[in-house]
């Protein structure tokens, strides 16, 4: 299928512009960072000695700090919250780019990765460079002992303090960096992440050791640039060397310029510069974990736990402020599970005037989410069946953080919108639908298409009774056409029907087998010229799906903007 270069630009141009920019920044700063060492006076005798390694480490020195600099802000999620619910400063564009910080944070991440191991191949072979090119002539800048010692970082006796420290402490800070690094890197995988969550949130924030020893770890560095190049310029003649010492290409420099030295060469070790980088986004990021740690310091009140069909659990909940928009989530932490492990979760249902209760729904399919059930609804004892009394439930102390951004809110952003919706990614819509049924007004949606497919009819009863109010509320206010509902029944083994009468509207909506994508799009293009919003919460296969036809050329013309929940 043909490409659209119009919708290809509506889903993708902001994206590529944004990494694009993000490649040509670290371009320029290798580049501008390597030819700095390699033709910059005050590293003509380091690079001398150290050659193509010198410019390599710096350069891909350069990148990391730049990367370590950026790669904090997507996680800021308070910020980017504030910053999607800020109208007047946020267009809808800039909104979905924000969507996509969990890339970008992903992006930076291997970025920091694969410079890492350039920077630690070029800091090796700068080590067998300090040996093999020991100089007699600058001793400052030599980091071995004598000529062919390959130096370790270790400390004897017989070194001079200072020099053992400045050999000693890059090294151990820079294993340390690197062992932190590979740690993080591997828990991040898919398949840690799922089977271990734990791991990966332990690891991930040892991101403050990380930082704290990045920003020293070039103090008392071993590479050194020369200070004095207006008494002593790179390549002079010294009193007490003779032409013979010189290397050609320094003999011809100081012929023609007939230069001699005033004074020996002086030589520094580099001010440390990593937190002039990192501090900034770093403290920007503590304070924002601070912010949201004292928001969700008081637990909330469970109001009710619902147990519902196909292993799902409603949870209602109250507390003292909370204010929330439809298509956003919370982040919910249980001491009673896990004192530091934290999951995200769409709201449901959000607070309103009337009613100031706030739902999730979560499908127990982990660890965490077992346990959690467990003490929610725990299962009855024996010797209250055999001698039942009226006990209060207890629940245990559950923590919320949030609420926080989601793309789901832009559904009422566009004239016309398309909800997909697979299993359990019915829960952004939900909260949207209940909204549409509470009333909500000063928004721009003008019809709404949605598109709900389950494995087990059993799972549309989570929201049977919110999807038939809404279309008895709209029938009654004479707008029949402003939802579109469609319902698919992916699993033709087991074939059952929602007889139930107050389900009917459901039932003369319910289509057994996979959605035929295209042809959605086809007649909802033909229906609407403008621009559509997709969303999509639910497997890749349908996300996949519906992005490359997003992007496909449509004989109406009509421009279909994708946009897919993901947690942060």
């Amino acid at each position: 299928m043909a490409v659209s270069v119009r919708s290809w630009v509506a889903n993708e141009g902001g994206k590529h512009l944004v990494l694009m920019l993000w490649l040509g920044a670290n371009t320029w700063l290798f580049l501008r960072t390597y030819l700095l060492y390699s033709t910059g006076q005050q590293y003509h005798y380091l690079y001398k000695m150290l050659g193509l390694g010198l410019c390599i480490s710096r350069a891909s020195a350069s990148v990391l700090n730049l990367n370590c600099c950026l790669v904090l802000l997507p996680m800021c999620r308070s910020l980017l919250t504030f910053i999607r619910g800020t109208h007047t400063v946020s267009s809808r564009k800039t909104r979905r780019l924000l969507d996509k910080s969990k890339s970008f944070h992903v992006a930076c991440g291997v970025a920091i990765c694969l410079f890492s191991a350039v920077h630690v191949s070029a800091h090796l072979v700068n080590v067998v460079n300090f040996s093999l090119s020991y100089s007699d002539d600058f001793p400052a800048l030599n980091l071995a002992r004598y000529r062919g010692e390959v130096r370790l970082p270790n400390v004897s006796n017989h070194d001079h303090p200072v020099r053992s420290a400045s050999v000693l402490f890059p090294g151990v800070t820079g294993v340390l960096l690197v062992l932190i690094l590979l740690l993080m890197f591997i828990s991040s995988s898919y398949c840690i992440r799922v089977s271990n969550y734990e791991i990966f949130w332990y690891t991930h924030n040892l991101f403050i050791v990380f930082y704290t020893i990045l920003m020293v770890h070039m103090v008392g560095g071993a590479l050194k640039y020369q200070t004095n190049l207006k008494a002593h310029p790179p390549g002079c003649l010294r009193t007490n060397q003779s032409n013979s010492k010189l290397q050609d290409e320094d003999l011809v420099q100081a012929e023609d310029d007939d230069i001699r030295c005033r004074e020996d060469a002086h030589f520094e070790p580099h001010y440390p510069q990593t937190w002039l980088w990192v501090s900034g986004p770093l403290c920007l990021y503590c304070v924002e974990r601070l912010y949201r740690y004292i928001r969700s310091s008081d637990p909330v009140t469970i109001v009710t736990a619902i147990r519902h069909p196909c292993n799902v659990v409603e949870l209602r909940m109250l507390k003292k402020d909370f204010k929330a928009r439809p298509g956003q989530y919370i982040v919910l932490n249980c001491p009673g599970v896990s004192s530091f492990e934290n999951h995200p979760f769409t709201l449901t249902k959000c607070p309103t005037a009337n009613k100031e209760t706030f739902g999730i729904h979560l499908r127990v399919v982990g660890d965490w989410t077992d346990r959690f059930t467990q003490l929610l609804l725990p299962p009855p004892r024996a010797d209250m069946e055999i001698l039942p009394m009226v006990q209060q439930r207890r629940y245990p102390k559950v923590f919320v953080d949030g609420p926080f951004g989601g793309p789901s809110e832009d559904v009422f952003n566009y004239d016309v919108s398309l909800c997909v919706a697979g299993g359990i990614g019915v829960t952004p819509f939900a909260c949207v639908l209940q909204a549409l049924l509470d009333g909500w007004r000063g928004f721009r949606l003008q019809r709404l298409y949605f598109v709900w497919v389950c494995k087990e009819i059993q799972s549309f009863y989570w929201f049977a009774e919110l999807l038939c109010a809404l279309h008895k509320k709209l029938w009654q206010e004479n707008r029949p056409d402003y939802f579109n509902l469609k319902l698919y029944v992916s699993c033709t083994e087991s074939l059952q029907r929602m007889s139930e009468e107050r389900y009917r509207p459901l039932s003369s909506r319910l289509l057994v087998g996979r959605p035929k994508w295209k042809m959605i799009l086809d007649e909802i293009g033909k229906s609407n010229k403008k621009r559509v919003g997709v969303f999509c919460c639910g497997p890749k296969s349908i996300s996949k799906t519906l992005h490359r036809l997003c992007n496909s050329t449509r004989s109406s013309g009509t421009v279909f903007e994708f946009n897919k929940e993901s947690f942060s």
